[in-house]
């Protein structure tokens, strides 16, 4: 599977383009900075635009799509304007960068940059979402307001997870991962996000994304174990490779709580375990059932 569509809302708004040369929408929406492949202006140039012919004072949320060149460079010309024109953005809370699909750049292409200044840029940011890994930089991090944090990758470096294992994120609620194929950029393993949460007081998450995930049975018999389990309202298995020892592992476990959905779709499930997945008193997904190929089981979203 390949990203094929834009996203249409983001914090629940509805998300529309922004170009060189373009007017603004205008009313209550999200914009997306876009550029083709060719475009000749540069990022700063399309986000500058942007800020000159709306109140940048307004803007809440921001979604960075496709830069002209995606896979030669990252979204740094973006990201130093926003630094430095922060004082003009006291509303921004939420930010989206890489929202673009396989025609404008493989998501395994997609070149990333570094984060930390940003985030000390903007000490009340909620929402930070991230498409892309390769030369994604983080190091540990404090941040007192941020809630939300999603990276989608066809390949997360335990380098990232470890950052974040460091980081004291004490209002996070929300944490989407998509940890992907080693031929991508993965290079962890079920400790490796052990340690992560034995670092980040899970409990108080309300949902959980452990997406595209090649261990998706260890995954989940290591998850059904937990006590904290239950907290959760949203479980995000989803774009993986669990099949029935991690369908077998939920479905007996005692600790799953308050949970409202478990999200399994593109699974490796058979028809027996499905069955029982959907006799739990919580919504179960389990759309896109996979066969596997000489005994391989792959993730959805890789290169």
């Amino acid at each position: 599977m390949a990203i094929g569509e834009y996203s249409q809302i983001y914090r629940g708004k509805r998300i529309v383009n922004f170009s060189m040369g373009e007017t603004p929408a205008g009313g209550d929406v999200v914009y997306r900075l876009h550029q083709d492949y060719d475009s000749a202006e540069s990022q700063g140039d399309l986000l500058g635009s942007l800020l000159s012919q709306v109140d940048p004072g307004t803007l809440d949320a921001l979604v960075v799509g496709p830069w002209s060149e995606a896979h030669d460079e990252g979204p740094s010309g973006y990201l130093d304007l926003l630094i430095e024109r922060r004082a003009e953005l006291p509303a921004l809370k939420g930010l989206f960068v890489g929202d673009m699909t396989y025609e404008d750049c493989e998501i395994s292409w997609i070149i990333q940059t570094s984060y930390n200044a940003l985030l000390a840029a903007y000490p009340a940011l909620e929402s930070l979402r991230i498409r892309g890994s390769s030369s994604l930089e983080l190091q540990a991090f404090e941040h007192e307001h941020l809630q939300e944090l999603a990276i989608e990758c066809g390949g997360l470096p335990s380098k990232i997870v470890d950052a974040l294992a460091g980081s004291k994120l004490p209002a996070l609620h929300h944490l989407e991962l998509w940890l992907g194929d080693d031929n991508y950029g993965y290079d962890g393993d079920l400790a490796t996000y052990q340690r992560l949460f034995t670092a980040i007081q899970p409990e108080r998450l309300r949902y959980l994304g452990l997406r595209n995930a090649s261990i998706g049975d260890e995954l989940a018999v290591w998850l059904a174990a937990q006590p904290w389990l239950g907290g959760l309202r949203t479980l995000d298995l989803s774009l993986g490779t669990i099949g029935d020892i991690g369908a077998q592992a939920l479905f007996e476990s005692p600790n799953l709580g308050g949970i409202e959905r478990i999200n399994l779709s593109h699974h490796y499930i058979s028809p027996e375990w499905q069955q029982k997945l959907a006799s739990l008193p919580c919504e179960v997904v389990l759309d896109e059932h996979e066969d596997e190929d000489d005994g391989e089981r792959y993730v959805a979203v890789a290169e």
